[in-house]
């Protein structure tokens, strides 16, 4: 199959424009975890951090730009036909879209003890083989999640050796695929005591490489 081409990136004229008449001049859909929903591990009862702290809120707070939050705590990427359905149903929702975004991979190596980034890699290949061509967005921007490091939920040197290794392998997918691609590991997000989830400063970290990627 073929990826449509890319739409022209926004230019700053477009974004002083939507600024000034509320006009939306880019939709992008956020497709993660619970880095993209924003959990928040201090909190007792799962909550998340406010909008304005998460990547998502902050990326919406720009002039002009529609950011969709699909991102579900715990998960991983759909690898069974009637999940990748499911995930396209949800995202169908909310298109057209000028840019789909896509960060998984973590939960996959937390939740398979014998999971190596390779493995990773290959599952986010089938799963956007198979999407893409249903989805159609203007552009696909693939980001390796943070790196784990040792926390709460971090005890084993697998978990920090192969999610430091994704970003090397899901850069091979994405050029493989003929994506964009981000490493979230090249922007220092930061982490909480468990390792895994993004604190105040890392959703910051995140938003500007997140802006930055997506030229904006």
């Amino acid at each position: 199959w073929t990826l449509p081409p890319l739409k022209r990136r926004a230019k700053l004229s477009d974004a002083l424009r939507a600024e000034k008449c509320g006009e939306v001049f880019m939709k992008i859909i956020c497709f993660g975890d619970s880095n993209t929903w924003g959990y928040d591990p201090r909190s007792y009862l799962g909550e998340r951090y406010p909008k304005d702290v998460r990547w998502t809120g902050l990326l919406s707070a720009l002039p002009g730009l529609e950011v969709v939050n699909c991102g579900v705590n715990g998960r991983t990427i759909p690898n069974i036909p009637a999940r990748v359905s499911a995930a396209c149903a949800e995202l169908g929702r909310y298109l057209p879209a000028d840019v789909l975004l896509v960060m998984l991979g973590g939960n996959d190596l937390l939740c398979s003890p014998d999971f190596r980034a390779e493995n990773v890699a290959e599952r986010m290949e089938r799963f956007l083989r198979d999407a893409l061509p249903r989805l159609a967005p203007g552009r696909t921007l693939l980001v390796s999640p943070p790196p784990m490091r040792p926390g709460a939920w971090v005890d084993e040197e697998r978990l920090i050796t192969e999610s430091a290794r994704l970003g090397e392998c899901l850069a091979r997918t994405a050029e493989t695929l003929g994506l964009e691609f981000a490493d979230a590991a090249a922007w220092a997000p930061g982490l909480c005591f468990d390792g895994v989830h993004l604190d105040e400063a890392g959703h910051r970290a995140v938003f500007e490489g997140v802006r930055r990627a997506l030229g904006l």
